[in-house]
């Protein structure tokens, strides 16, 4: 099991699981387009950019190919 933030919010997430995965399992969205529409993980492969987050610090890292890793801190919606 592995323990990182989302959003501030500690989440539980097992070995092997993408960030992508982790993000939707908390319920947080992961950013809206510049018309306001909740925006999410498309492809799964890391070709459209969709899932963008900052992992710690590092802004627009495409969450659907990094796994998670404890004390990882992630922040969407930038």
């Amino acid at each position: 099991m592995h323990k990182i933030k989302v959003n501030g919010r500690e989440v539980r997430v097992g070995e092997g699981t993408t960030l992508a995965a982790a993000i939707l399992a908390s319920g947080d969205p992961f950013r809206t387009s510049v018309r306001g529409e909740a925006r999410a993980p498309l492809c799964g492969i890391g070709i459209c950019f969709e899932c963008r987050v900052t992992v710690n610090g590092q802004p627009h890292v495409r969450s659907c190919t990094v796994l998670a890793e404890d004390g990882m801190e992630i922040v969407t919606g930038e």
